[in-house]
């Protein structure tokens, strides 16, 4: 009999104990929920973000550029690196972006060799409408979690990245 929180990952892996697999089968299932936890986060962010208008490639440079602080600039390189993202990756976002009039790049006074990509007013109304919802959905999102554990699971999974990202 089931309880209320087996899910169909742990119906594998007694498949698999049954046809003798006698491995440690918790990676499959840590995995497996964080690939459908990832399916579902990912669905509802793009939701979030196509109300308005935004990929979530688009919002996240709306949004870096707003937590910049005044003058919500920066260069694209800045941009590319604080987003872990090829340069090429970044142009397409920034050409996007500047067609829909959400930012402006413009020669920096300093070095004119020098861009500096910047929220023009109408970038900068929609990523302060945007980011209530954004805040919001992510709220929803962890709203199984209990708040107490919260930061334990937060501190599990930066350890985790640390040691994935070496």
């Amino acid at each position: 009999m089931k309880t209320a929180y087996e899910d169909g990952l742990d119906e594998f892996a007694v498949q698999w104990q049954q046809q003798g697999i006698d491995r440690d089968l918790m990676p499959m299932k840590l995995v497996g929920r964080i690939l459908r936890l990832m399916k579902i986060i990912e669905g509802e962010i793009s939701r979030c973000h196509e109300s308005f208008g935004l990929k979530q490639g688009e919002f996240d440079v709306l949004a870096t550029l707003r937590r910049s602080g005044e003058p919500f600039s920066l260069t694209p390189s800045q941009l590319y690196q604080s987003m872990l993202l090829s340069s090429g990756a970044m142009t397409n976002r920034l050409d996007r972006l500047e067609q829909k009039g959400l930012i402006a790049r413009q020669h920096s006074e300093e070095d004119r060799r020098s861009v500096l990509v910047s929220l023009t007013s109408t970038g900068k109304a929609l990523i302060e409408d945007a980011l209530p919802r954004h805040f919001d959905t992510m709220q929803r999102l962890v709203s199984g979690v209990m708040a107490e554990d919260r930061e334990q699971l937060a501190a599990l999974l930066r350890h985790w990245l640390h040691d994935l990202d070496k």
